[in-house]
């Protein structure tokens, strides 16, 4: 397993020693990142973004349970699990740590065994719940993101583009008369058609932070963070052109073909109102693509581009 790959587990204590003894037990398996504070441990989680932490409860001016309190009440950190590290033995203080939101104990002095198991409990759980959320949020058809999983995006994405006071695009794409399409050709056809849509998004979006997703039906919806109005016209007017050029295969050896219909809409620093607006600007500009004669791509309040 590469550095890549490898679940990320940072640990906190105020003792060396302590610090030394984990990440000499945990750095063969995990990437290690280690805080010798409470104040440090919080302002590197929003860095690194961990899988689990290890937290030692008693240290100076900021002990584990104000730690774990601060993760608990930040969007961001709160699903992070949390392993306590403690000399502390009393029923008392564990049922305190359980109720801010610990997953588990750790009990000094701590054995290797002991270690390594409690770790990888916690790993093993975060997998299964991720692999149960990656179901909750896929598309079974196309395996792009879902609406959901576009929504959860979507949050992320508007926060940090006000935030960081960056431009956020997002196109709305239908295809165009799907159904005279479905009914010419039959819902495998249109299946078979939907998922080479989804190629062409898969294609045409290289950058990382770039999302696409089936919004339902034959609607698809792409998110472009970093993306200014020019640029997120160029990105639509090359989907809609590959779209076009793309033959969709048959089962009888023939091709198809399906054109789409875009409405783009960006959100800048001068014009951002709310996210609801953000979103019905880019279906208005939809709407007016296809009342124009589909197979072209409008922006919300702007002219269009295409065939």
């Amino acid at each position: 397993m590469n550095e890549q790959t490898k679940h990320k587990i940072l640990i906190v204590d105020d003792q060396s020693s302590n610090i030394e003894a984990l990440k000499q037990i945990l750095k063969s398996e995990y990437t290690v990142f280690t805080a010798n504070s409470g104040q440090n441990a919080i302002e590197l989680v929003e860095k690194v973004l961990p899988d689990l932490i290890l937290l030692d409860i008693v240290m100076p001016v900021m002990d584990g349970y104000s730690v774990i309190t601060a993760l608990k009440s930040s969007q961001i950190t709160q699903n992070i699990p949390v392993i306590f590290l403690t000399g502390l033995d009393s029923d008392d203080e564990e049922e305190k740590g359980l109720h801010l939101g610990a997953a588990d104990y750790i009990t000094k002095p701590f054995s290797l065994a002991t270690v390594r198991l409690r770790v990888k409990n916690q790993i093993d759980i975060i997998n299964n719940l991720r692999a149960i959320e990656r179901l909750s949020i896929i598309d079974s058809l196309t395996d792009l993101p879902n609406r959901r999983g576009f929504e959860i995006q979507l949050n992320t994405e508007w926060a940090r583009s006000l935030r960081n006071k960056t431009d956020l695009s997002i196109l709305f794409i239908d295809v165009d008369k799907f159904k005279n399409y479905n009914d010419s050709f039959g819902h495998q056809q249109g299946d078979a058609a939907l998922k080479t849509l989804a190629k062409v998004f898969i294609d045409t979006l290289k950058r990382p932070g770039d999302y696409s997703a089936r919004w339902g039906g034959e609607e698809f919806v792409a998110l472009l963070p970093n993306t200014d109005i020019e640029g997120a016209l160029d990105v639509a007017e090359k989907m809609r052109k590959k779209v076009e050029d793309t033959p969709v295969p048959c089962t009888d050896s023939q091709a198809s073909r399906i054109t789409i219909s875009a409405g783009v809409n960006t959100m800048t620093q001068e014009k951002h109102g709310t996210m609801e607006e953000f979103i019905s600007g880019a279906d208005a500009a939809l709407y007016e693509a296809k009342e124009r004669g589909r197979n072209r791509v409008c922006h919300f309040l702007q002219k269009d581009m295409g065939s």
